[in-house]
């Protein structure tokens, strides 16, 4: 399990047009929002994923960099990307599964064709929405074991005016007895 205020997985990934993604030397003021999705498959994905790149700049603005990740391949993330007719998110691709449960995702198996008749993969990852700082510390993050009903990314912009204001910690860092 993840734990707020400590230091997260290492994340290194390709993009699709912005060469490698690592975590790691992310150069944004105030850290990186990580968008895992479930893959091309996924019609709750896309319509997610086209709420995102609406706030790309509104998270830009207030100095946090985006991307939205999956294990699909390079071709299937492309089709996803222009399927949302992406500008600004950044999308990488390749995530091994491995990784994916290290950032503490659910693996799912293939239920075979979706509702829009793509096949899903045999094994893919469930979404998981992760605020990173620059110190690669867990400011905020959701898991889920389904694809419905995931956080707004308008709420995650209005938290994220609240806490600078307020420099607002992450919470859940304890780890002690309880």
């Amino acid at each position: 399990m993840l734990i707020p205020r400590q230091k997260t997985p290492g994340l290194t990934l390709p993009t699709l047009d912005h060469g490698t993604f690592d975590l790691s030397t992310e150069t944004a003021e105030r850290g990186t929002v990580i968008c895992f999705y479930r893959g091309l498959h996924c019609p709750i994905c896309a319509t997610y994923l086209t709420e995102f790149e609406k706030r790309v700049q509104d998270f830009a603005d207030r100095g946090v960099a985006t991307i939205a990740i999956s294990s699909d391949g390079e071709q299937r993330t492309r089709a996803m990307a222009e399927k949302i007719e992406a500008k600004g998110l950044r999308f990488a691709y390749d995530l091994p599964l491995a990784k994916a449960r290290e950032w503490g995702l659910y693996i799912s198996t293939s239920r075979g064709k979706t509702s829009i008749g793509i096949e899903e993969p045999d094994l893919f990852s469930e979404p998981g929405l992760f605020m990173v700082t620059p110190e690669q510390h867990l400011y905020y993050g959701s898991v889920q074991t389904m694809p419905f009903v995931r956080p707004h990314f308008s709420e995650l912009v209005g938290a994220l005016d609240f806490a600078i204001k307020n420099d607002y910690p992450a919470r859940g860092e304890y780890t002690g007895a309880v």
